[in-house]
Formats: structure tokens, C-alpha cells, sequence
């Protein structure tokens, strides 16, 4: 008798021990593609940044030629 109730008690624990491995896992399970998505959007992030960097390098260079073409003008003006 104390054989059969010390297997069912066996029995139990491993199914606890089971029960929470599987639990942990399926966790991990969910949080994997958490992490491949945010993965994924920091990789869109960086792209987008990227491109936002260069616009604005344009915008800067563009900015400078002006200013350079209003110096010349003036300073055209001021030969005159």
C-alpha cells in the first residue's frame, strides 16, 4: 500500500514538475515573437531614421546654397 501511494505521490510530482516546465516554455513561446516583432520594428525604426537623417542633410545643404546665393547678391549689389 505504501508502494502504491508513494508512486501516485511520484506520479503527482512529476506532473507538477512537468505542468510548470510546460508553462515556463509556453511562456518563451510567447514572448519569442514579442521579441521578433520588436526586433523587427527597431529595424524599421533605424530605416526611417536613417532616411529622416538624410532629409535633413538635404535640407541643410540646400539652406546653406541659398544663403551662399544671398551673400552674392549682395555682395553684387554692394559693387554696383
Amino acid at each position: 500500500m505504501a508502494s502504491v501511494e508513494s508512486q501516485s505521490r511520484f506520479g503527482q510530482s512529476v506532473k507538477g514538475l512537468l505542468s510548470d516546465k510546460v508553462g515556463c516554455c509556453s511562456g518563451d513561446v510567447i514572448a519569442l515573437p514579442r521579441q521578433v516583432l520588436k526586433g523587427s520594428r527597431s529595424q524599421e525604426s533605424l530605416r526611417k531614421m536613417s532616411i529622416i537623417t538624410t532629409h535633413l542633410q538635404y535640407q541643410e545643404a540646400i539652406q546653406k546654397l541659398e544663403h551662399s546665393k544671398n551673400l552674392q547678391d549682395q555682395l553684387r549689389h554692394l559693387l554696383k
